[in-house]
């Protein structure tokens, strides 16, 4: 069973395998990325993480999955030496950059929960794969071109199985992601960053810290056990780290 629905400013696939799911179990998925948006969307400004950024709530407001967010946030910047931050050049907070990646795989864990195997979750390109399609295969997920947007062209494809992957780049938003060490000097040298991980969330926020680095990302990625990459640079010339060629 799959649905797509539009949420959080993005097309969401749900794709379950498994005979047992029913148009119920989707829903399921479907309602709690709308809650996720409602607390931190910086776009709406009834969001708790706007609230936040007006200073109308305290820290000891602050709900459970902010405070949670908030505390992986610090840990990923530590990890990346500052490179992933979720305070932007204006001064405002905006962990988007990790909290796609976390709702993805809290989405997965839901479905775990009741029982299902065989599932791929996919927000805005950023997927969680678990188990295997439904001719027993494992999922693939394509990697668009970074400099041919229009026609939506796939440059490589993946195939992954209890595993997650992301993409950072500036080829869709513009330039929303930075360098914490270089607020004010755009990332050029490269448009696109691949993560593959153990789970999407992992991926997605190594994915952020790495595309900040820019062109050395890639080799940030290299050295990261358990993770491979794949990068594109502004000439579309990619490079991938050691071991990504097991998934293609």
């Amino acid at each position: 069973m799959k649905e797509t629905r539009s949420i959080m400013g993005m097309p969401i696939t749900v794709n379950v395998a498994d005979k047992s799911a029913t148009a119920g179990t989707l829903e399921h998925v479907f309602s709690y990325f709308s809650s996720v948006d409602e607390r931190f969307s910086t776009y709406k400004k009834t969001s708790e993480i706007s609230r936040i950024n007006r200073g109308e709530l305290k820290e000891s407001e602050y709900s459970n999955d902010m405070k949670t967010v908030f505390a992986l946030s610090e840990k990923t910047r530590k990890e990346t030496k500052g490179y992933f931050d979720i305070r932007n050049p204006q001064g405002d907070i905006d962990p988007s950059g990790l909290v796609k990646g976390w709702a993805i795989y809290n989405a997965a864990q839901l479905l775990k929960r009741q029982g299902f195997k065989n599932f791929y979750i996919d927000a805005g390109g950023d997927v969680q794969a678990e188990g295997h399609n439904e001719n027993g295969r494992r999922w693939r997920v394509g990697i668009r071109d970074p400099l041919n947007t229009r026609e939506e062209k796939i440059v490589k494809v993946v195939h992954l199985t209890d595993c997650g992957i992301a993409t950072s780049g500036t080829y869709l938003r513009g330039q929303h992601i930075y360098n914490p060490h270089e607020k004010n000097k755009p990332i050029n040298d490269i448009v696109s960053l691949s993560v593959v991980g153990p789970n999407v969330y992992e991926a997605d926020r190594f994915a952020t810290a790495a595309f900040a680095m820019g062109k050395d990302g890639i080799n940030f990625i290299e050295r990261l056990p358990g993770f491979e990459g794949y990068a594109i640079d502004k000439e579309g010339i990619a490079t991938m780290t050691g071991g990504f060629a097991k998934y293609t």
